[in-house]
């Protein structure tokens, strides 16, 4: 079995990820995908395992496989803590119904550390842009100011929302260049400081509820080997 009928015969959830998902989409959006399959479970008694991620079959598509797809969510994993909560579903068999059941599960105060490292990341490469070039990647600062947006939230209330809607219409002014850099850059400040704030008193549990996720996959590993 090659890895594209994988992701075509075996897909469980897909859903529709990027500007279309976070209420940020212009008419140049594309239109990106993100998918879990499953693989039968037979594929994993030989030597070669199946793939723990597949690319394509179409442009801006790409998939994990649910064994992967669940410990990067366990580790709170932006990319894929924000996919279960797309607005934007595609598919979901029962398998992937179950899945989104389990959201919940998933969420703990980690998400705190992974958003904020992988924020940290993407604001050192804005920085180095407006050094080298004068001026950051527009788009790229705007997505960023998104992610801390949304980390924030999350913190405060418990609950994932990807929609950057209230926010849109400054978010886009940032994507278009319409704010300084010295402007954007302040307001990362002031939403990390804002996270920092809400972190102190959120109502996410400490880790996530890994039995809970596990007794899923081993339930849904047995039903695919018989």
């Amino acid at each position: 079995m090659d890895d594209l009928t994988l992701v075509r015969d075996h897909t469980v959830y897909r859903c529709v990820m990027g500007s279309r998902a976070f209420g940020l989409a212009t008419e140049s959006s594309d239109t990106d995908r993100r998918g879990v399959y499953l693989a039968p479970t037979p594929l994993f008694w030989r030597f070669e395992k199946p793939p723990t991620h597949v690319e394509g079959p179409r442009e801006e598509e790409f998939s994990w496989e649910l064994e992967r797809f669940c410990e990067l969510a366990l580790r709170a994993n932006p990319n894929i803590l924000e996919c279960l909560h797309s607005p934007l579903v595609e598919h979901a068999d029962p398998v992937g119904r179950e899945l989104l059941s389990l959201r919940g599960a998933f969420l703990s105060r980690r998400a705190h550390t992974s958003f904020s490292r992988y924020a940290a990341s993407q604001h050192g490469k804005l920085v180095a842009d407006v050094r080298v070039h004068g001026a950051p990647r527009w788009k790229h600062a705007m997505h960023l100011l998104r992610l801390l947006l949304s980390c924030r939230d999350l913190l405060r209330t418990g609950l994932l929302s990807i929609d950057a809607g209230p926010y849109r219409d400054r978010l886009l002014a940032v994507r278009r260049g319409e704010l300084t850099w010295d402007e954007v850059d302040a307001w990362m400040t002031r939403l990390q400081e804002e996270t920092e704030r809400a972190l102190a008193g959120t109502p996410l549990p400490e880790d996530p509820d890994r039995a809970r996720v596990e007794d899923f996959l081993v339930r849904t590993r047995r039903a695919s080997a018989s």
